[in-house]
């Protein structure tokens, strides 16, 4: 008797279960009954290792040929394979008093080379060689525009004499500034922009070098590193910020060079306040409307700029070597400008002398459009 009544009890139970599920015509699911929903599965992003490193082996297989140690009598650095021609891109600064220049292949071909053109602004330098085809393997040209921090980045090279190095990191920062070769009349240097920054090691002999995207496509030229320390014999010790010439820099100044042997900048004629000046008192000892910009501290005198109306910071603030009042630039042709980096790496890439850009400041509570007609740095 136990046993029936167990198995009666379990059958009411299923009856009821059922009806439960076909009231209507629809299916209920009550609260108590509600199945769990299924779990998604888990999009995992882990890279395959193994993959990675045979995309890394085939980058350095494809494009090694394309990259070139050069020695000079004043020191090393590194370039690369810009055409068929036997042109070679480099660095101002690694053939900058030499009498005598010498380009190494991987393959262990060497050759004299002729500086035919300069660029102390951004650092840019062609060797012209007489080599046999075979040796040279032009490499081929990304886009700095489409890139992003972040991205994996390959630098290949010859730090301290160590022929075909190849170094991976990834790109720490777009469109910083660094100091050009090209001294002012007043003592000063010339910025030069559209800088990539980025913690692949570059030492010293990378100079020069490519610095590529992982499609193996050339995205700047490697050319510095920031140092705290030094070694025993005084060189210099990576600190894991090393800075490149951005590739579009490349695409518009080597073939200048490589035609006339020098380029010509568009010249603003203008002074401004970094961007890491605009601290929160400084904006409010300024009075400025916006906490970012580039704002004019000073014009040249008859300059572009001058001529346009541009105003400088001319009235005290009663902070020391700060003046208010001037203009600050929040634009250029339509485009939002967050600090002077960016106004002039958009400049350098897209303008040349006697070009005209409309700046967009803030004069006070005003905002006002500003034609300019672009010089050439003097």
């Amino acid at each position: 008797m136990r046993t029936r009544k167990v198995v009666l009890a379990l059958a009411v139970l299923v009856l009821a279960m059922l009806a439960c599920q076909s009231v209507g015509g629809q299916a209920s699911q009550p609260t108590a009954m509600a199945p769990v929903a299924p779990v998604a599965p888990i999009q995992s992003n882990a890279v395959n290792p193994a993959s990675d490193q045979e995309g890394l082996v085939a980058l350095f297989q494809n494009v090694s040929p394309g990259a070139v140690a050069i020695i000079t009598d004043t020191g090393q650095g590194s370039g690369f394979v810009y055409d068929a021609q036997g042109n070679i891109v480099t660095n101002y600064h690694v053939i900058e008093g030499a009498n005598t220049v010498e380009v190494r292949f991987t393959s262990g071909y060497m050759a004299y080379g002729e500086v035919i053109g300069t660029d102390l602004d951004s650092d840019i330098a062609v060797v012209k060689v007489d080599a046999p085809g075979s040796e040279l393997h032009p490499l081929p040209l990304g886009d700095s525009t489409t890139l992003q921090v972040g991205q994996t980045v390959v630098a290949i090279g010859n730090p301290f004499g160590l022929n075909s190095t190849m170094t991976v990191g990834i790109i720490s920062a777009l469109g910083r500034t660094l100091d050009s070769a090209h001294e002012t009349s007043a003592g000063n240097f010339f910025t030069a922009g559209d800088i990539i920054q980025t913690d692949a090691a570059i030492n010293p002999g990378n100079s020069g070098g490519p610095l590529f995207n992982i499609n193996g496509e050339v995205i700047g030229i490697n050319r510095a590193i920031r140092t705290t320390n030094f070694t025993d014999s005084g060189e210099p010790i990576n600190s894991g910020i090393g800075f490149a010439v951005s590739v579009n820099m490349v695409k518009r100044v080597a073939p200048v060079l490589i035609e006339k042997g020098k380029y010509d900048y568009p010249y603003l004629g203008i002074s401004a306040m970094p961007s890491e000046g605009l601290t929160l008192p400084v904006v409010e000892a300024l009075g400025l409307k916006s906490y970012t910009g580039a704002y004019v501290t000073d014009v040249v005198n008859g300059g572009p700029a001058d001529q346009a109306g541009i105003i400088p910071g001319r009235e005290e603030t009663g902070i020391q070597n700060l003046f208010g009042g001037g203009d600050l630039i929040v634009g250029i042709d339509g485009r939002e400008v967050r600090s002077f980096d960016e106004m002039l790496a958009y400049l350098i890439t897209n303008k040349g002398p006697g070009d005209s850009v409309v700046l967009q400041v803030l004069r006070g509570d005003e905002r006002v459009d500003v034609t300019i007609v672009l010089g050439s740095r003097p």
